[in-house]
């Protein structure tokens, strides 16, 4: 048990990574050592920052606490602090049920953990004092050529399906000047590709002034020198704001990738999830979108098993699968969760075991559309950032790939020496389900 070593563990998405990172940086201004998800924590202090978006996500939270507060009865660490969006929602019951945390916090008041804990023992005045602008500070805990920039929280939508509301709130644009100040000072650490998240990415701007600033927003930091790839995530498609198709076209930096979660096709499953679009407008957003981008690689989410989801409606939904060829796609079964609209409207009643079924039929075809798509890109040559060397292969992406979630390119060692964070021109010389090879030109 190491003195004065705070060791993070994160659940779930980016947006809750930002938050670790921000939190460790304030830590290391008051004299702590914080380390990040390693194998075996070895500081007397755990913090683990939680995701509470759907039943898997949730018992996943619950379970690394579990393991911890009996890690803590034991001796192994001195402290146990809980985060994030599960104990946002659940800090009571957490409480009552897993009382050896010593305390819980939930999306917005965890900057308490710190005065709560105080300095570390061994600070000096100097490394004592907290950084005034340590909110713009983070620990990066991504490779030093990428990160995530989190340019809101909280979502105004009301999906019936959806819990996170209820622990995020109301849709909050950042500033754009503390945003690019932030892209700014990354820069000048070394990183150099951007991953831009938020709840709903293409509501930004509309608290402050009513208008949708992300195109504005985007465009401005494409113009920030020694920024080399944006890749845009989350974003919704209902009033789609076009505008931001021509900065991604128009500049060379934003990548031609968008992350835009579809949920459904069918009207009806459409109409009862409360996405206020139908199944003729999402067939027009991805013809324009793609007329606008060409080239361009979507990424989005679908669900099955929606209560009253008929086959009719799910065999819809695999025919817009196969006719939209997703270059990226990820698909889950509905999970109910308390307290939402198709909660307390709907019953939950698709069999288990259909929607299983379902969701293998769904992937399976988008297995052998990626399959096709990545095997389209063999003899081709496209610009690849390595991210790691693993094994035999140095590990690398195009800018049609987002980290740790999309395929990724494998160029062999005997290659050619390469560096982590630097970019080659690579021609892809095989693919597999999912994977590339290629060699350095």
């Amino acid at each position: 048990m190491k003195k004065n070593q705070i060791d993070f563990i994160t659940m779930g998405c980016s947006k809750n990574l930002v938050d670790s990172e921000v939190l460790m940086k304030q830590f290391e201004d008051n004299g702590y050592k914080c380390t990040h998800d390693i194998k075996n924590p070895q500081g007397e202090i755990v913090v683990i920052n939680t995701c509470g978006f759907i039943a898997d996500a949730k018992e996943e939270s619950i379970n690394t606490i579990l393991e911890f507060a009996r890690a803590k009865e034991k001796g192994r660490i001195r402290k146990l602090f809980v985060m994030g969006c599960l104990s946002q929602r659940y800090k009571k019951e957490l409480e009552e049920e897993i009382p050896q945390v010593d305390k819980y916090y939930g999306k917005f008041d965890f900057k308490q953990l710190l005065s709560d804990l105080g300095k570390a023992e061994t600070a000096t005045a100097n490394n004592g004092c907290q950084n005034p602008k340590s909110d713009m500070g983070r620990h990066l805990t991504t490779p030093r050529h990428y990160a995530y920039i989190k340019i809101s929280e909280g979502c105004d939508r009301h999906c019936a399906y959806c819990a996170i509301p209820f622990m995020t709130g109301h849709h909050v644009s950042r500033p754009q000047d503390e945003i690019l100040e932030e892209v700014r000072t990354l820069v000048a650490s070394g990183v150099k590709e951007f991953q831009i998240v938020a709840q709903e990415l293409t509501y930004y701007g509309i608290d402050i002034d009513g208008k949708r600033h992300i195109a504005e927003l985007v465009s401005k930091m494409a113009d920030i020198k020694g920024v080399k790839w944006i890749r845009l995530h989350y974003a919704y498609p209902t009033d789609f704001p076009f505008e931001l198709l021509d900065v991604m076209r128009e500049k060379q930096n934003v990548c031609n990738y968008l992350d835009i979660a579809l949920q459904h096709i069918s009207d009806k499953i459409l109409h009862a999830m409360r996405r206020n679009i139908t199944k003729e407008e999402t067939y027009d957003l991805i013809k324009r979108i793609r007329e606008r981008v060409p080239g361009i690689h979507i990424r989005t989410t679908l669900m099955v098993g929606y209560p009253n989801e008929s086959e009719e409606d799910f065999e819809e939904l695999l025919d817009f699968v196969e006719w939209a060829r997703f270059e990226r796609m990820g698909a889950f079964a509905y999970s109910e969760e308390e307290d939402t609209y198709s909660a307390d409207n709907f019953e939950d009643n698709v069999d288990e075991q259909e929607k299983l079924s379902r969701l293998d039929r769904l992937m399976g075809l988008q297995q052998d559309i990626s399959a096709e798509i990545a095997e389209s890109k063999v003899g081709k040559v496209f610009q690849v950032v390595i991210d790691r060397k693993e094994g035999d292969y140095y590990v690398g992406r195009t800018e049609y790939s987002s980290p740790e979630v999309d395929p990724e390119v494998l160029i062999s060692v005997v290659n050619k020496r390469l560096r982590t964070g630097s970019f080659y021109n690579v021609r892809i010389t095989g693919s597999e389900e999912f994977d590339l090879y290629g060699e350095v030109i």
